[in-house]
């Protein structure tokens, strides 16, 4: 088997959740994930977008469905169960969705930081609780004997930033729960890894309300920002790494950011 179709089978066999799948990150998550052997279950709330994807990945060849939902309004179990019964095993979970509502928070309406934990924390937490009975099933079972949680944090759950105060709340604790997880459940070969971009060319900026955006997006544009194909390259070093190797936490920045 030639170098190409190793790495284009590493994933065969195994199928995995990707949320946010409909821009950025997770869409190019799924596309890495894809490419690597992956059944790929696309979770988001625009439907039209990963019916799209879905049907590109399988142009390529790809096994690819498309849930439509919003993750903060569902239940975790409910999804995760139905993505199961259709995929029939999970074995990667990419908790990629997330919002990036970044401002002063003496002018911050409450329910940009309620929306915040809402999905960066509340929904994460309760998908990831959904998946791990699937999840430590998929270790014993697969072929490759190992499962995987990724989880997208940020460098503002490394380091607290001013103007971000909530935002920067809600990934210390992603990047807290990836790693206290990563403890419990290593000796069942089900691995947990936080990955902490800086700054990423994606819609994040866009979300962000009038008087602060374009402060934002200025200093996006000082740098030659990360693109999220270089974070999904990240998560597929990350989910292929032998079963006796775990990542648990790795920040990629643009070479120009401080």
């Amino acid at each position: 088997m030639s170098e190409l179709q190793q790495t284009a089978s590493r994933l065969h066999g195994t199928a995995a959740v990707i949320t946010g799948a409909s821009s950025g990150i997770g869409y190019a998550v799924a596309q890495a994930l894809a490419d690597q052997g992956a059944a790929v279950a696309l979770v988001a709330r625009r439907a039209e977008h990963i019916e799209a994807l879905a049907a590109e990945l399988r142009s390529r060849g790809a096994r690819a469905e498309a849930f439509a939902a919003d993750i903060t309004a569902v239940r975790g179990e409910s999804l995760l169960g139905r993505i199961v019964d259709q995929m029939g095993r999970l074995d990667t979970l990419v908790n990629a969705a997330g919002v990036m509502l970044v401002g002063p928070a003496v002018e911050a309406p409450l329910e940009e930081w309620q929306r915040t934990v809402d999905l960066n924390v509340s929904a994460l937490l309760e998908l990831t609780h959904a998946a791990l009975p699937h999840l430590r099933e998929a270790a014993q079972t697969s072929p490759r004997s190992v499962a995987d949680i990724v989880n997208i944090s940020s460098v503002a759950g490394r380091s607290a930033y001013g103007g971000a105060a909530v935002y920067s709340a809600s990934k210390f604790a992603v990047t807290a729960f990836s790693e206290a997880l990563r403890q419990e459940l290593g000796s069942e070969h089900v691995r947990v890894s936080a990955v902490e971009p800086g700054a990423v060319s994606t819609e994040l900026t866009d979300h962000i309300r009038d008087g602060v955006r374009q402060a934002n997006q200025n200093w996006y544009a000082s740098m030659e920002t990360l693109q999220a194909h270089d974070v999904a390259d990240t998560v597929g070093y990350i989910v292929t790494r032998p079963r006796h190797v775990a990542v648990a936490e790795l920040r990629v920045l643009p070479t120009e950011q401080a």
